[in-house]
């Protein structure tokens, strides 16, 4: 048995407030308490076992930073030189370290639009991390499933997709991913408007899979017929979908009229979205119907340069991934980095930008009743943030994967 980690000292962004002068418990894996520090109970006991009392415990100052619950990327390509479209252990792996340097503790890693052969090799790899990263050699984020971001998307709209390899809709290619992830397979991007949409989104939601709009032409009509067949989630909002026009609402008005069932990604890096823009979205949908992602590509936690997102060369330069024709192509956004943009630029209150980074894609996600607030009984996985929104410790499933002692 571990011994139980208390963190004190620091501000508990709670679901609903933030509590100043908190203080969490974790134990075997789970959180144990979570409220004001001059409540800590004297002993702590897991389901099953003896108590274990304060003397024993592991402490860990947060010396007035913020203490969050850990963050939760249902949309993230890569990072620290590697992608999800490796296929490989390794490539994840890399990934959940760099992303858990900054917060982020449970991820959804993304595919891009690509054959089906390395479709099925990226969900492989994802398999095997899912166990592999519930294990205390694995240093990083969870991984707990695939987004799959395309084939099935209009090349009007492919955005930074590569257009090869944009095909209609398939259930049989579906299925094959099903057969491979399972539970795992939790999230699929496809344009509704387009060739077997219709049957895919039947099958995913019957499959209990979230279904979001992205990388689409749809028309208002089209769009909010899409929302009627079950679709739940709109993917990086603004970007690489029909506009809103006064006379043409498109997919960005039908997202903005769509029900408390719908959540809206947003990139949240002053690059891909105005804050002003960001704020109008906020207004519309609400906290409840924000989620924060990163949209993250290799190039994050790496130095500028020249690097791939599914075989198309992108330059990074500053905060901008662009491909040879100045299209946007994905982002080196951390999701620390997003929680401090929706603060200072939107103007969020700290907690319900904790919301939009944690809890609202743990529920996209299906993983709400174990991951996405500190609530008693969730994972253990926490972020501490300074002052300027930069992770100084995360941990995930009560295991410490970034940061010094305190």
């Amino acid at each position: 048995m571990h011994r139980p980690i208390c963190i004190t000292g620091g501000k508990l962004v709670l679901e609903e407030s933030v509590l100043e002068d908190g203080a969490v418990v974790l134990m075997e894996g789970r959180i144990a308490y979570a409220g004001p520090a001059d409540l800590v109970p004297p002993a702590i006991a897991p389901p099953g076992g003896e108590a274990v009392p304060f003397s024993e415990w592991e402490r860990y100052d947060a010396q007035g930073a913020w203490v969050f619950p850990g963050f939760v990327d249902v949309h993230i390509h890569g990072g620290g030189g590697a992608d999800t479209m490796d296929g490989t252990v390794e490539a994840l792996r890399r990934i959940a370290s760099l992303h858990a340097a900054h917060g982020t503790t449970c991820v959804l890693a993304t595919t891009t639009t690509e054959s089906q052969e390395r479709i099925v090799a990226a969900a492989r790899a994802v398999r095997e991390a899912m166990a592999l990263s519930k294990e205390d050699g694995w240093h990083g984020a969870s991984i707990a499933g695939m987004h799959l971001e395309g084939p099935y998307i209009n090349p009007k709209r492919a955005g930074a997709q590569n257009p090869a390899y944009i095909r209609p809709a398939s259930v049989a290619e579906l299925e094959e991913v099903m057969a491979i992830l399972e539970e795992g397979f939790r999230l699929v991007t496809l344009a509704p408007e387009m060739e077997g949409a219709k049957e895919a989104i039947e099958f995913l939601r019957r499959a209990g899979v979230a279904v979001s709009m992205g990388h689409t032409d749809a028309t208002f009509e089209q769009a909010k017929a899409g929302f009627d067949a079950g679709i739940t989630h709109v993917t990086h909002t603004y970007n690489a979908m029909r506009p809103l026009h006064h006379r043409d609402p498109g997919v960005v008005g039908a997202a903005f009229l769509s029900g408390p069932e719908v959540r809206c990604e947003v990139i949240a890096d002053g690059v891909h979205v105005h804050a002003k823009a960001i704020e109008a979205l906020w207004r519309a949908k609400g906290t409840d119907g924000i989620c924060l992602v990163t949209d993250a590509i290799a190039a994050a936690g790496m130095p500028e340069g020249e690097y791939e997102l599914g075989r198309l060369q992108v330059t990074v330069k500053g905060r901008e991934c662009r491909l040879a024709d100045g299209t946007l192509a994905g982002s080196v956004l951390t999701m620390d980095q997003a929680v401090g943009f929706m603060v200072r630029e939107v103007g969020v209150p700290v907690h319900e930008a904790a919301q939009m980074a944690a809890l609202n894609p743990a529920r996209e996600a299906g993983l709400d009743a174990r991951k996405g607030s500190l609530r008693v009984g969730k994972d253990a996985d926490v972020a501490v943030l300074d002052a300027d929104f930069r992770t100084v410790a995360t941990w995930v499933g009560g295991r410490r994967v970034f940061g010094d002692p305190a």
